[in-house]
């Protein structure tokens, strides 16, 4: 048990280094009316109502629980027709890989304006793909499991199932599938 002499010279020393702590104005965008817009130039009711809102952070495991498991249900080695169509996906398979790239997934949604040009990217690759559909539940969930916000988001696989990188464009996808696998250094 610590004395409260001790305690007292903690609380001391901590005001102390506070108030030598010196940083600069933050900028904080968040999103207004439909668009995002500095903080700082809010009016007053606009202002007063950021004040209140509550800010979180998603975990993973939480996530995943939160959604009855489906998360850990959906295993990419397994998947059979029946839960590609629950997925809302297609899927093809070609011997035929690139680097070390095996297969990829390709998370989409109906209603987004920048799928089209990595869907049209992802038809044109000779990879095992899976397209999921992130608006389905069990789309939604393996987007969870795998820590996709966004649409369109291309998740490449090497043959162990290990995650070798992701693409949000199709030129990203592209420059993705140019790279040559980098060799593994061992000591």
């Amino acid at each position: 048990m610590r004395a409260i002499a001790e305690i007292d010279a903690d609380i001391t020393a901590a005001r102390e280094e506070l108030a030598n702590v010196r940083g600069t104005s933050t900028e904080v965008y968040a999103r207004i009316v439909g668009y995002y817009r500095s903080v700082r130039n809010w009016n007053k009711g606009k202002r007063e109502e950021y004040n209140h809102r509550k800010l979180f952070v998603a975990d993973e495991g939480k996530v995943a629980n939160r959604l009855g498991g489906l998360a850990t249900v959906i295993n990419p080695a397994e998947v059979t027709a029946a839960a590609m169509a629950e997925l809302g996906a297609t899927a093809s398979a070609s011997s035929a890989r690139v680097g070390s790239v095996d297969r990829i997934e390709v998370f989409t949604r109906k209603a987004c304006p920048n799928c089209p040009p990595v869907k049209e990217c992802v038809a044109s690759l000779s990879l095992a793909k899976t397209e999921i559909d992130v608006d389905t539940e069990a789309g939604s969930a393996r987007a969870a499991e795998l820590g996709v916000f966004s649409t369109p988001t291309v998740v490449l696989f090497d043959a162990a199932g290990a995650e070798v990188s992701r693409a949000f464009t199709a030129r990203e996808l592209k420059a993705a599938l140019a790279r040559e696998p980098e060799p593994v250094l061992g000591f």
